[in-house]
């Protein structure tokens, strides 16, 4: 299960199928046209996990990053809930500083997931 900081994101849409881009790493989707805008779709299991099955139905989160607006697709959106800084074991080293710690909850653990990292990654 991941998470991420809730401030990145704008909203969740459901799942709809991107126009692949040539070329492109196998994480970016492609792109969707959202009410005359052209967002990127990035696909977050392939990103951390190059095995992972390509999302085909789920959610896409759309966020933030500057003026710009990428789609992130998702199997599942879950829940939304609080963690207090108290609750978040940092990440002491970083596979590309994509991780950004550990979330504990009461039902369990939540990786932490820095969607800004994420974006800056791909378009760059």
């Amino acid at each position: 299960m991941y998470g991420c900081d809730i401030d990145a994101v704008r909203e969740i849409i459901p799942y709809r199928r991107a126009t692949r881009l040539p070329g492109a790493p196998s994480f970016v989707q492609g792109l969707i046209n959202l009410r005359g805008t052209i967002v990127t779709v990035l696909d977050l299991g392939t990103r951390i996990e190059p095995a992972h099955p390509v999302v085909r139905d789920g959610s896409i989160i759309l966020a933030t990053h500057g003026t710009r607006v990428v789609g992130i697709a998702v199997d599942e959106v879950m829940d939304v809930q609080a963690i207090s800084e108290e609750h978040v074991e940092n990440h002491g080293g970083a596979r590309d500083a994509l991780i950004r710690g550990l979330g504990h909850l009461e039902d369990g653990v939540v990786v932490l997931i820095d969607i800004h990292t994420l974006v800056t990654q791909v378009l760059l």
